[in-house]
Order: structure tokens, then sequence, then C-alpha cells
């Protein structure tokens, strides 16, 4: 049995074929394990979402960004642009059934028999790993339950980007969303920054990535979420997977047993 760990797919679901295929991945022997925002920008989020669940046991993933975003375009709380390339998948017959489905996967996942974590953008520097696994839990309770919209209609915005400040329910919740969905950079003093994307070489000298912040020890961390870094990331203990695929960079799978990497070339860049 193999552990594969993938970097943001975003629709490019012929680059994960193609991985698949390349490690000889058996769902029947093999784990799937996927860094989030499966869908938008990539000709096939329908496609992936179809196959990810189809491997039922065999594939986990936590949701990202994009992933939360889809399911408020589809409660008709926002509306999709183009470039997100989501028409198929919003016309689908049984896009009720595949959203049901997805608002069931968490925030935050532990590798078994490890002391590691994956989430698709990170770790808050104001929060333990223990702090971040009651939150998660939190966050998905709310997210999986019957007042599923009410909590998607409440995630959006950026009040409060300091943990010290949560006050209520709402702002614990829309504050748990955008440090596992949306963190980059953060501040000295650990608050959360939602507007600088830049490479770490052009970042403001007042920003730092949150893995240069956060308090991690032994404990190791998966995430996706950032392109701009291709996979390169200052902290031994920390997996960046999201290499841009759907820029035109590559899909990212790590072997997780030895720690091999195995990359697909975009295939957008030919098309």
């Amino acid at each position: 049995m193999a552990l594969y760990l993938v970097g943001d797919i975003q629709g490019c679901f012929d680059e994960l074929e193609a991985l698949l295929t390349k490690v000889k991945f058996s769902p029947n022997k093999d784990q799937l394990w996927l860094a989030g925002d499966l869908v938008a920008r990539g000709p096939k989020s329908l496609e992936t979402l179809e196959f990810v669940k189809s491997l039922g046991e065999s594939a986990k993933f936590v949701l990202g960004n994009h992933d939360l975003h889809l399911l408020a375009i589809a409660a008709g709380m926002k509306k999709a642009k183009s470039s997100d390339k989501l028409t198929a998948l919003l016309n689908a017959p049984n896009l009720t059934s595949i959203t049901d489905w997805l608002a069931q996967q968490p925030l935050l996942l532990q590798i078994p028999n490890d002391n590691a974590y994956m989430s698709h953008a990170g770790l808050s520097p104001q929060w333990t790993v223990k702090q971040a696994v009651k939150q998660a839990a939190f966050a998905h309770k709310k997210l999986s339950g019957a007042k599923r919209d009410k909590w998607l209609s409440v995630m959006y915005g950026e009040d409060p980007n300091d943990w010290q400040l949560v006050q209520t329910k709402e702002q614990r919740f829309r504050y748990t969303i955008n440090a596992f969905t949306r963190m980059r950079y953060c501040f000295n003093d650990g608050t959360l920054d939602f507007t600088c994307k830049e490479q770490i070489k052009n970042a403001p000298s007042a920003l730092k990535p949150w893995f240069e912040l956060t308090k991690l020890g032994k404990t190791k961390w998966v995430f996706g979420h950032w392109a701009a870094l291709m996979g390169d990331c200052s902290r031994k203990n920390v997996y960046a997977l999201d290499t841009g695929c759907v820029w035109g960079g590559h899909l990212s799978m790590l072997r997780w047993e030895d720690k091999q990497l195995f990359t697909e070339s975009s295939h957008l860049i030919d098309s």
C-alpha cells in the first residue's frame, strides 16, 4: 500500500490521470489524498469530482477555497465567473449529490500513523496543532450540517484576521475558513494577511510566510494553495504541493512513505 498526496488539481483531470498511471495507482491497495481546490479554472472540474467520488474510501481530501466557493455558487449565493470554467459542473444532473458529498469533506486530515497533517492553506501561527484540530472539527460540523447555507453565507470576509479578536461563532467560523483555505502570509504577530500573493523574495518586509511563524516542532504539514512557491519551502517538515498546474506549471504528487515526488507537466500549454 502507498499513500499518494497531490496538490491543487483545479480541474486538470488529465494530468491527475497521467500521474496515477505513472505510479501504477491501485484503489484496491493505495490511497489518494488531495490538498484541496479540486475545481475551478481548469477544463475538467466535473470529471475530477466524479472520479474522486468514485474512488470511495480510497480517496480523501480537504476543502480548498475554490471548493467552498463552488458550494456557495451552487447554493445561489455567488455567481460563477467564466474564467472558473464551471459550466459543465453546474449544469450536471448530479450536481446536488456532488455538492452534498463535497460539503461532508473536512478542512484538516491527519496522516495515519504519523505526526503529520494536511490542510489546503496551512496552520495559523496563532494556533497550536491541538487548536487547529478543534477548530477544523467545529467548521466541518457547520458545513456538513442542515444549516450549511447559513454558514456558507457568513464565510466571506476578512474580519477578524486576529484569533484573539474572535468573539462570536460566526467570527470563529470565518477565521477558521480563512486560516485553512486562504492564508499565505502573516504579520509577525501571527495575524493573517489576505492581500499578498507574491513570491517570498518580493513580499513586503512586514510579512512572513505562515510556515516561518508557526511553531510546528516535529509535526509535519502538507499543504497546497500557494502556486507561487512552486513547491519550494524553507521548512524541511513542511511540504508545499501546489505547483501551478492550471497556470501552465505542473501537477505534483508526493509518495509519503519514501517522500518521492512525481510530477506531470500541464497539458494546458499544448491545448
